[in-house]
């Protein structure tokens, strides 16, 4: 074998390898865990469908729970790619402890705090009438670790209902908790996000807390520092802010950040 005749052989063979590397580099299974709130829940199952559709290869893993309960999680180590908040409390607080990329940080929903029945309830009723003698047991997510509760608990404190209804609350772990007390008749009233009623038919929506009566609801999304798979997991990041997903937020029921 000449000399060119051996280059090009060199050549031919290395360029088999490399193709078949970044073949198999675009097939490898990637494994993405993502802490979500579980107000955006149902939503976010649709997105999973709809990118494993575009990336066959990525493998979305949902955790589901209070912001207060996953950033817990996190800060002790469970492994985590993403992080989607109900509030921007839990995610400063993550921040604080440099377990975020912060270049990847940026607010992606907004929401609203409603007050809720039964459907078969015919009488008029809003935040203020909570104070009612019929109003025995109203749920309200933990303040201290759920974000609709802490939402909650601005609107009634706005309006001085906060210490007036005190004895009367029952607190929930999230706000999917507090509608099924609210469906299953063991409390008379519930405090949840607009977005939550979409998935039950049991219950109406009857007083929404104007914006000014709390803080903004914002939903911030970022990409933990922990991450194996940082840049898959900034991609799925980005897929948020796509018009598809966009579209999906507001079929849903939420309102899309302006960045």
């Amino acid at each position: 074998m000449n000399r060119r005749r051996f280059i090009a052989f060199n050549l031919a063979i290395l360029t088999t390898a490399c193709t078949n590397y970044n073949l198999s580099k675009k097939q490898q299974k990637i494994n993405l865990t993502i802490s979500v709130a579980s107000s955006v829940q149902d939503v976010m199952k649709d997105i999973q469908v709809l990118y494993r559709k575009e990336n066959p290869n990525v493998y979305v893993n949902y955790n589901f729970g209070s912001s207060g309960s996953l950033q817990q999680q996190i800060e002790q180590g469970a492994p985590t790619d993403i992080f989607l908040s109900a509030a921007p409390k839990q995610m400063n607080a993550l921040q604080r402890k440099k377990l975020l990329l912060t270049e990847t940080r940026r607010n992606l929903l907004k929401n609203r705090v409603v007050l809720i029945v039964l459907k078969e309830i015919d009488n008029n009723v809003t935040f203020e009438s909570l104070n009612r003698a019929e109003f025995k047991k109203i749920a309200l997510g933990d303040p201290a670790s759920v974000p609709a509760g802490q939402y909650g608990k601005e609107v009634l404190s706005f309006l001085e209902l906060y210490k007036k209804i005190d004895s009367k609350l029952v607190f929930g772990k999230n706000t999917r908790q507090i509608l099924f007390y609210v469906e299953t008749g063991n409390v008379d009233a519930g405090l949840v996000y607009k977005t939550d009623v979409r998935v039950s038919d049991k219950v109406k929506i009857v007083d929404i807390a104007p914006e000014n009566y709390h803080s903004p609801i914002i939903y911030p999304i970022s990409v933990m520092k922990q991450s194996k798979h940082p840049e898959e997991a900034k991609k799925f990041t980005e897929f948020l802010f796509s018009e598809r997903a966009k579209d999906l937020f507001k079929n849903y029921g939420f309102s899309l950040v302006k960045n």
